[in-house]
């Protein structure tokens, strides 16, 4: 039964193949004729813009003139690939892997068959060669993986990317010489040369600014005053810790705590810089901004201590009259 199995699929295999290739074939070639008509229109018009004077126009038309004239050269080497593996279909059913002499021909329908949208057929023929040889055989070739075999010649004409200004200037003498203007390609020859700036990333001049400006400065040490004509910023622990951390006894009646004086020491400790200091590199910016963070930080805990140290205050007050009670 498998035997036989093998032998229907090989059949089925090669009348689809020859049934698709056929098509192709015949497809391809009504194609190229219908292209041949819009090709001699297109380049007709753009020998018309050369003769008025608008070269602009005529160099935005002839890049889909380049297109169609690379589409067109792609679907004559496709056709004869279809009629060189339809000639060796009967080879292909017989072996199990692709023969070396047809694997060029296969691995360039594959590429294909995707990018002519117009022959619907290639795509069936790669569905049987992937049915075939495997879904690793069809994804090498259509991606361009090494020793893919596909056709260079294929590959370059069904490209996507903009036609070069050197293929631009050579397909407009060949319409101007084709109709016999006396066309001077100098200034299409200078437009085309130039190097426009890629604005994507910005203007290389407002970019270049911008690196200047942010170009790292001379670090001041840290024990040396700003120059700039900011107030230095004072370390906030040493103080606090001299002037705070000092709780009071509980015998001595210790002087309320005045925080409008804490809060101007807080407020002097952390001076902010000046707009000029602003101005300095992003390193000493951060180092500031973790000094007043510090500063902050001290200072709330300045606060804390201050309030701990009023209550306490109060609570001995209290006790202090309950005695002066007690004994009188």
């Amino acid at each position: 039964m498998s035997l036989l199995n093998q032998l229907f699929n090989r059949g089925v295999f090669g009348a689809k193949c020859k049934t698709c290739l056929t098509l192709s074939i015949s497809r391809i070639k009504l194609l190229q004729n219908k292209r041949d008509l819009q090709l001699k229109h297109m380049r007709k018009e753009i020998a018309q813009f050369l003769q008025a004077g608008q070269e602009g126009i005529a160099r935005i038309r002839v890049e889909h003139v380049i297109r169609e004239q690379n589409l067109w050269a792609a679907y004559e080497i496709l056709e004869l690939f279809c009629e060189f593996v339809l000639a060796r279909v009967p080879i292909l059913e017989s072996q199990k892997e692709c023969p070396a002499e047809l694997r060029e021909a296969v691995a360039s329908i594959i590429f294909a068959a995707p990018r002519c949208s117009e022959v619907p057929d290639l795509l069936q023929i790669q569905n049987l060669l992937s049915a075939k040889y495997g879904k690793e055989f069809v994804m090498a070739a259509s991606e361009l993986r090494p020793d893919s075999s596909v056709n260079r010649a294929i590959i370059e004409k069904l490209s996507i990317s903009a036609p070069s200004a050197e293929a631009r200037i050579k397909v407009l003498k060949e319409i101007a010489q084709e109709y016999s203007l006396d066309w001077d390609s100098s200034s299409t020859e200078a437009e085309l040369g130039k190097k426009h700036e890629d604005l994507l990333g910005g203007s290389k001049q407002v970019v270049a600014e911008a690196a200047l400006s942010q170009a790292p400065m001379k670090r001041s040490s840290p024990k040396t005053p700003p120059t700039n004509g900011t107030s230095p910023i004072i370390n906030t622990e040493s103080r606090q810790g001299s002037q705070y951390l000092q709780a009071p006894s509980p015998m001595i009646n210790t002087p309320s705590v005045d925080t409008s004086e804490t809060k101007s020491s807080i407020k002097n400790d952390t001076t902010i810089p000046s707009p000029d200091a602003k101005r300095g590199t992003t390193s000493g910016s951060s180092d500031v901004l973790e000094i007043a963070r510090a500063a902050i930080a001290s200072a709330e805990r300045a606060t804390a201590v201050a309030r701990a140290a009023a209550e306490l205050v109060n609570v001995n007050f209290g006790s202090l009259k309950l005695e002066e009670g007690k004994s009188s």
